[in-house]
């Protein structure tokens, strides 16, 4: 598929609820935090999946005039990908972005309490100016601090929205609840038994109670409560 800005329906991902012979092309998300398979241009969202807008005219109009809010924040350009924990705000609802049992991205109505924070997931951390750490955040987020040692990668973080403040520190340890994003039992939730690192090119994989998975499928989520997810027993 490339950089292009064009996408078939056809080719779009299996993760998007939408049918694929209704016509040929649908819009393709700008590039920024989310990949195209975990996350959906909010004019697909607006217009197809909640079915607030019947055109593409409709949605713009929505956007333009600051009726739409990404976690937190006013969103006007119709490619912005919404995508895996991201809150969409649209008048006085709310709607929080998960994977059903089936690996498509769903958009869950959440209370306006809940679409006050959000769970992010640490992929990397690095040393910047200063001598602070930078953790990289799976939705494209950078946030500092001044611990290094206090925050490792696969651990997750809590935060404000969206004033961007660290609410909660997940670590990712034996016995913390997950939600898993890939595999087998994509959209449920288990308690992690153990993790074991892989000193080779192998993925790192996490081991639950009756199964184990690579931990690229595993986000720790804590007692944080995500909508209409299932729990893997």
């Amino acid at each position: 598929m490339g950089s292009s800005n064009h996408l078939k329906r056809l080719a779009m991902p299996r993760s998007w609820p939408l049918p694929r012979k209704t016509s040929i092309w649908v819009t393709r998300p700008t590039p920024g935090a989310h990949s195209l398979e975990l996350c959906m241009p909010i004019s697909l969202v607006i217009r197809d999946v909640l079915g607030y807008a019947r055109s593409t005219r409709e949605v713009r109009h929505i956007l333009h005039n600051g009726h739409a809010l990404v976690d937190g924040r006013v969103c006007k350009d119709v490619r912005r990908g919404v995508g895996l924990m991201d809150v969409l705000t649209l008048g006085d609802s709310h709607y929080r972005c998960v994977l059903d049992h089936n690996g498509r991205l769903r958009y869950r109505t959440i209370s306006a309490d809940e679409a006050g924070w959000k769970v992010c997931r640490i992929e990397g951390k690095n040393t910047i100016k200063g001598g602070k750490t930078q953790l990289n955040l799976h939705d494209g987020r950078n946030i500092i601090v001044d611990d290094a040692s206090e925050y490792s990668t696969g651990s997750s973080l809590k935060l404000a929205l969206p004033s961007q403040e660290i609410v909660e520190h997940i670590k990712f340890v034996d016995g913390v609840r997950c939600y898993l994003i890939g595999g087998a039992h994509v959209g449920g939730f288990a308690n992690m038994k153990s993790s074991e690192i892989k000193r080779s090119s192998m993925p790192n994989e996490v081991l639950f109670e009756d199964f184990g998975t690579v931990a690229s499928n595993v986000f720790a989520v804590g007692d944080s409560t995500l909508p209409h997810t299932e729990v893997v027993e």
